[in-house]
Formats: structure tokens, C-alpha cells, sequence
């Protein structure tokens, strides 16, 4: 255990700050680095669910398309990431493209969002508490606009192929 008890409170905001960029980074290093056929198809956890409705609960319930764009987006931050602020053109490849960079920014935020649990090394405990949920309320916003995203692109290529999208 790590005794944080001693320091000074900007101390302790520059160690967490300091932490929480080394993870991210981390995590972006190794996601970035997930070859694109292991991402080509869903997982148990980025496939459809019944209750997100082809990601319309996303824009119905959280009002999603409101603030989606005020995060920031950081896709192409390492060699060969690519930036999903913007759809360069409709093509039925990019879009299918940009399907597989939602879902490997999906496991990205989500091994940020569960990363918060490293922080019971610290003492006290309240501080390891504190930074799950700051991890959990940071990143899950973030997997709300990639599975939004995700289900929205994957509706608009089922309808041009006229098959009905999964889920």
C-alpha cells in the first residue's frame, strides 16, 4: 500500500492525474494496436442489445447527439489511428471502417472506465472508491457515443443492403 495520507491535496491531484494519463495512453497504445479482422465482427461485448434499439435509446434517453461532439476524440493520436470526428466520404468501405474504429474505441474507454480499481494500491481506501468512479464517469460517456455511433452507421449500411441490423 501506497500512503497518500501525508501529502498535500495537490499532490495527490497531480499522482491521480498523472496516473489516469498513464493509463489512457497505455490503453490507446495497446488498442490502437488490435489488428482491424479481430475487430470486423461483435463481441459479446460491443454486439447490439435489444434495449438500445439500433442506438436509438442513445438519442432518445441521453440526448446524445446534443454533446457527442463537444468530446474530445483522439483516434488518430497514434501512428495509423484513425480520427472518427469526421466520415471523410459515405462509401459503404469507410463506413464499415469506421464500424471497426468504434468498437476498438469501445474496449479502449472500457478498460479505462474499469481501470479505476488500480487505485485501491493508495491508502486510503475512499481514494481508490473515488477514482473508480471518476474512471466510470469519465469513460462511459464515451462508449455511449461509440455504441451510438456504431448501431447508427451499422442501420445505414443494413438499409443500403436492404438486411435487417442485428439486435
Amino acid at each position: 500500500m501506497i500512503e497518500l495520507d501525508g501529502l498535500p491535496p495537490a499532490v495527490v491531484v497531480l499522482l491521480a492525474a498523472g496516473a489516469w494519463l498513464i493509463i489512457g495512453l497505455a490503453t490507446g497504445w495497446v488498442g490502437n494496436r488490435i489488428p482491424t479482422r479481430r475487430l470486423d465482427h461483435d463481441t459479446w461485448v460491443t454486439r447490439s442489445r435489444r434495449f438500445e434499439r439500433e442506438g436509438r435509446l442513445y438519442e432518445r434517453v441521453f440526448r446524445v447527439r446534443r454533446w457527442k461532439d463537444l468530446l474530445p476524440e483522439a483516434g488518430g493520436f497514434f501512428r495509423g489511428g484513425i480520427s472518427k470526428a469526421r466520415i471523410p466520404d459515405r462509401s459503404d468501405q469507410t463506413l464499415e471502417r469506421f464500424v471497426i474504429e468504434t468498437r476498438r474505441a469501445e474496449y479502449v474507454h472500457w478498460s479505462n472506465a474499469f481501470a479505476g480499481p488500480l487505485f485501491f494500491v493508495f491508502r486510503p481506501c475512499l481514494f481508490g472508491i473515488l477514482m473508480t468512479a471518476f474512471g466510470l464517469l469519465c469513460h462511459l460517456p464515451f462508449v455511449v457515443v461509440q455504441r451510438y455511433n456504431r448501431l447508427r452507421l451499422e442501420r445505414l449500411l443494413s438499409r443500403r443492403r436492404n438486411v435487417p441490423p442485428s439486435g
